[in-house]
């Protein structure tokens, strides 16, 4: 399946209309699109059997790619029409547009339909309002049972990071599953930790970063 399909938000005021624009400025003049795919997102999917993927805010798409490539069938969604359409050339280009699907979504407006052996939402992160716990507690509903919802977070702020605001309050994992609110009955939490690592910016520079990462569980339907 080689498709693009797109979820228009509908007019509830500026703000909406602003993320978009935001985003798609972003992509469309985004320099290099030599994505890699994010290094826990590969530690977590690398055991697991290939299955359907749900890849939120893909931007450049290195975790889509990274996934397909390995035989999952992915939908890669994105606000930014310019992300999920190179995203979609890129599939093509590599020989594996079967295995991905890109669509764009406002997520606070609308959601990709389907079930999912993975949902891996990374960094999934705006300057712009988002009910951001409505939409990982869809995500989680999406999920077959069995399936995995996982969650990285920027911990701290990286010397490349937009938000540079000293006093930003990141959630921890813990805070963020109680945010979810999800029923144990259902749901279970795998893994919840902080660990730092290496990482390289956009312009090659390195620092060491903290990473929040939350693995739910669907236990159940």
């Amino acid at each position: 399946m080689d498709s693009t399909r797109r979820r228009r938000p509908t007019a509830e005021g500026a703000a909406d209309e602003d993320a978009e624009l935001f985003w798609e400025r972003h992509y469309r003049t985004r320099r290099t699109w030599d994505a890699r795919v994010n290094p826990l997102l590969a530690e977590t999917a690398a055991p697991l059997r290939p299955g359907a993927a749900l890849d939120l805010g893909c931007g450049a798409g290195g975790d889509a790619i990274w996934l397909a490539q390995r035989g999952w069938h992915v939908t890669a969604v994105d606000i930014s029409t310019t992300a999920v359409e190179r995203v979609r050339e890129r599939a093509r280009d590599l020989g594996i547009a079967d295995r991905v699907a890109t669509e764009q979504h406002d997520l606070a407006r609308s959601f990709p339909a389907g079930q999912f052996d993975l949902v891996s939402a990374q960094y999934f992160h705006t300057p712009f309002p988002l009910l951001r716990s409505r939409v990982l507690r869809t995500a989680a509903r999406a999920l077959r049972a069995g399936g995995l919802l996982l969650i990285v977070d920027h911990g701290s702020t990286a010397p490349w990071s937009w938000n540079q605001d000293p006093d930003i309050h990141y959630p921890t994992p813990t805070e963020i599953a109680a945010e979810l609110d999800l029923d144990p009955a259902h749901w279970s939490v795998l893994r919840a930790d902080m660990p730092r690592r290496r990482a390289t910016g956009p312009a090659g520079e390195t620092a060491t970063v903290i990473d929040n990462i939350l693995l739910v569980q669907r236990t159940a339907g």
